[in-house]
């Protein structure tokens, strides 16, 4: 089957990641929002000297608003540790796995010194999906039956 191979044989690189946004563990969680608003993103890769330690999301932020914590303690006391990872040279169904079984909607790309090179998200795979599926994805049928499996947001 054409799809599944091309899945299997492209790269993370080919699923349009972006550029990661990247702040000290010492920075306030306030700052980090300041980021978060500035540059639109829904996470922040928490790098001391270059090199990857942690992780701060939109859903660690609405997590941490609604238990009422004060933003101006150090972000690395707040982010997620370990990081789930990608390599620039796994491919775009290992990162579809990862994603899917983890519940994850942004995983950062890193080299062999664990330094961040980019981040994946979703809005990546669907690009790449739709650039190499037009036809199967565009000609779909509107669905009036959806039905959510889980739960998401309020």
């Amino acid at each position: 089957m054409v799809h599944q191979f091309q899945l299997d044989d492209e790269t993370v690189e080919h699923a349009h990641p972006v550029q990661p946004i990247v702040v000290d563990p010492d920075v306030s969680v306030r700052e980090v929002f300041e980021q978060f608003r500035r540059f639109g993103r829904g996470c922040l890769l928490v790098c001391r000297d270059e090199v990857l330690e942690g992780i701060f999301t939109e859903r660690d932020a609405l997590k941490l608003m609604s238990s009422g914590a004060d933003l101006d303690i150090p972000i690395k006391q707040v982010m997620t540790a370990p990081v789930v990872t990608l390599r620039s040279d796994d491919t775009v169904a290992d990162a579809i796995q990862c994603m899917s079984l983890g519940g994850y909607r942004r995983l950062p790309i890193v080299d062999e010194r664990l330094c961040p090179i980019g981040v994946l998200e979703t809005t990546g795979i669907l690009h790449y999906l739709v650039e190499h599926f037009p036809r199967t994805i565009y000609n779909l049928p509107p669905s009036d039956r959806l039905v959510m499996q889980h739960r998401e947001g309020a």
